[in-house]
């Protein structure tokens, strides 16, 4: 699929912010001014790109043309200096693309604490600026890894009307995953013609069923940040409706395309050997039922069970039954599934019925946990309520990678 977007340009170079040499310093650019809409970590020690970033849209949701990415340092913690350093690089930005000043979001990942190295990362910029064209989303994907192993990236395309209207976005994140959100930023460029309050509300209702449903170590980053700028290029009737069918097709893609980037962000969670699905069902609210299926995703014994192949389903119904929310034993069931990645499930296993575990197959139970892929589904029998987070096994690479992280 391309990832071509209509009036959109990407870009990265290495301007020696990570120690390996390697390109971290990404540019996504439109041609002309955005709409803007944007989530961001709930950390209550946020980095300076997101206080800077949360100002830019509060006040320019509608003058967006830039977002600067780099990797090797978060600009986390690091008090006003960190936040002068974020504006001098949104303005150096916005003065070589020759926008507003105050058009330019920018974005950090890396080691939290450090100062961003400001001499390095500006004379990177017109080099950046230089590398930007129509097909240069995956040289950016790249420039935004840190313990990543491969890019993140993906397209959506949808009718709306007469037109044609695309939207592509890059992702980072391996670790320090957990909503709300999780250590990634993502960028989405659209082309749609659509109203920045409808944009934002299309956005929030896209991480909630994507980004805000991940979790690699349960552990919420200072920096995680989604933008979305809207162009209008595709010159569809501008949608202004929440009601109409124009919306409701823009969101789909919108959360698809978000769902993508974050199962790629899961999949490659640090050290992970499995890809894990938990789906809880039949608790008396959404929101209980995703407290419950996050309380199951970020419990450590269930993590290493998954990693050690060992169906100890125990640990999955503990971990429900900590989680805070109704419970009533008598009248829950668990099921499994696995298979390999990209083939056919094994077949899902019952493994217990109203609280009481069922005479089944051990070794199948065991072959199921071994798969790279498991799904763990939980019915609760108490409601309506409903939610699915996607998770990782915990393995000893995960402490290995951590353990030695800034080294």
């Amino acid at each position: 699929m391309t990832h071509i977007v209509t009036g959109f340009d990407a870009g990265a170079v290495a301007a020696g912010i990570k120690k390996s040499g390697a390109a971290d310093l990404a540019l996504v650019a439109s041609r002309v001014p955005c709409r803007a809409a944007g989530v961001f970590t709930r950390n209550l020690f946020p980095a300076a790109p997101v206080t800077y970033d949360r100002q830019l849209l509060a006040f320019y949701p509608e003058a967006a043309q830039a977002v600067l990415i780099n990797a090797g340092c978060a600009n986390a913690c690091t008090g006003v200096q960190g936040d002068v350093n974020a504006r001098l690089s949104a303005e150096a930005v916005a003065q070589a693309l020759g926008a507003h000043e105050h058009s330019v979001f920018v974005m950090s990942t890396g080691v939290i604490g450090p100062q961003l190295p400001l001499d390095k990362l500006l004379a990177g910029i017109p080099a950046v600026v230089q590398r930007l064209a129509p097909d240069g989303w995956d040289a950016a994907a790249h420039a935004i890894m840190t313990t990543d192993t491969r890019p993140k990236l993906a397209s959506r395309s949808v009718q709306i009307g007469d037109r044609t209207v695309t939207a592509t976005g890059i992702a980072k994140g391996a670790g320090m995953i957990h909503p709300d959100m999780a250590t990634m930023l993502s960028v989405i460029a659209t082309d749609a013609f659509i109203a920045q309050p409808l944009l934002q509300q299309a956005l929030h209702a896209a991480a909630d069923r994507s980004f805000n449903r991940i979790s690699v170590d349960g552990d919420m980053s200072t920096n995680d940040t989604v933008l979305v700028l809207a162009n209008g290029l595709a010159d569809n009737e501008e949608i202004v409706d929440a009601a109409s069918g124009a919306y409701q097709a823009f969101v789909a893609i919108l959360t698809d395309l978000c769902t993508e980037l974050a199962q790629a962000i899961v999949r490659d969670g640090e050290g992970a050997t499995r890809f894990v699905t938990i789906q809880i069902n039949g608790a008396e609210s959404d929101a209980a039922a995703h407290q419950a299926a996050n309380t199951v995703a970020t419990s450590p014994l269930v993590k290493t069970a998954f990693f050690g192949g060992d169906a100890n389903w125990g640990r999955i119904l503990a971990a429900v039954g900590r989680a805070g929310i109704a419970v009533e034993p008598a009248r829950a069931s668990l099921f499994i599934d696995g298979g390999p990645a990209g083939g056919a499930r094994l077949g899902e296993l019952q493994l217990v019925a109203a609280g009481a575990p069922l005479d089944y197959s051990e070794a199948a139970a065991t072959a199921i946990f071994a798969q790279p892929e498991i799904d763990v589904r939980v019915e609760l029998g108490l409601g309506a309520g409903r939610a699915t987070v996607w998770t990782t096994d915990l393995s000893h690479d995960y402490v290995s990678i951590n353990g030695d992280y800034r080294s």
